[in-house]
């Protein structure tokens, strides 16, 4: 028996082609920028991880549809973030193991200098740089074709990814569980008051049926995984196949020649490592 080959990619058309982060595989979109990551954690430097935002972004930019969430936590959010933890690292760093020639503001015996500042930034930047690396498969990628991509081409188990694929489906159905039941509660006016307590009695009323729907639910998707013989075989038909093509190693060499790009423009041209921990 062969497998029935759904184009993954169907819906990637209705998009414009310059959108090319819906055509890749999702694999690609997170070995691409994975040596990146990996060096971020251990790098000290301000260059590199403001370099790598900025690669990131620009791929983001160009190859995803930003929704107006996305765009606000990218480039106002984003922003906010990394000025509150500069300044909140640098705070918790050891005065004494950061440079000490600047002092910005003096409160008691306490000293804040800006070697601190430039320590906490430094810290901040390698987070941001983290966040905004995963999103380029996160922003255009599921859980699904994630999960698909893994069992064909990286050859996980089928019952682990499947089962995980089943648990991953859980919490949308849970969340419209929860809907139904506060819908049910306030028709039968058992949502009324205001107040911490009366919130807190409504939501441990949420939990008996919750968790009712929850086991329905598990009970279903067991007897359907039975009836398919899941597990029965080592091997099973895959409905929809998502093939790793050429232009996945493309992108995936292209970055990499962008990130050994960038790591070395920032140990030589760049400003330096920031001295502390």
């Amino acid at each position: 028996m062969t497998a029935t080959t759904i184009d993954p990619y169907a819906l990637s058309r209705e998009r414009p082609a310059i959108r090319f982060l819906y055509r890749l595989n999702p694999l690609a979109k997170l070995a691409a920028p994975l040596p990146a990551m990996v060096l971020l954690i251990f790098t000290r430097d301000l260059a590199i991880p403001l370099l790598f935002i900025g690669l990131a972004l620009l791929v983001i930019v160009i190859g995803a549809e930003l929704t107006r969430p996305i765009a606000l936590l990218l480039f106002l959010g984003l922003p906010v973030v990394v000025t509150i933890m500069s300044f909140s690292f640098g705070l918790w760093s050891d005065p004494g193991r950061v440079d000490q020639s600047v002092l910005l503001f003096q409160i008691g015996d306490y000293r804040f200098f800006l070697g601190a500042l430039l320590l906490g930034l430094a810290t901040a930047l390698r987070l941001a740089s983290l966040l905004v690396l995963a999103l380029i498969g996160g922003i255009s990628s599921t859980g699904p074709e994630l999960v698909r991509a893994m069992i064909q081409q990286l050859h996980v188990p089928y019952r682990i990814g499947y089962t995980a694929l089943a648990a991953y489906r859980f919490v949308p159905r849970f969340g419209h569980e929860l809907d139904v039941i506060r819908s049910a509660h306030r028709v039968r006016g058992m949502a009324q008051g205001r107040g911490p307590i009366s919130s807190l009695r409504r939501t441990s009323g949420y939990v008996v049926p919750l968790l009712a729907g929850a086991i329905r639910h598990a009970e279903r998707v067991a007897l359907a995984m039975d009836s398919r013989a899941f597990g029965a075989h080592p091997q099973r038909t895959e409905r929809t196949l998502i093939p790793f093509r050429t232009r996945d190693w493309v992108f995936m060499i292209l970055f990499w020649i962008a990130s050994i790009a960038i790591v070395w423009w920032g140990l030589t041209a760049g400003p330096g490592t920031v001295v502390g921990v």
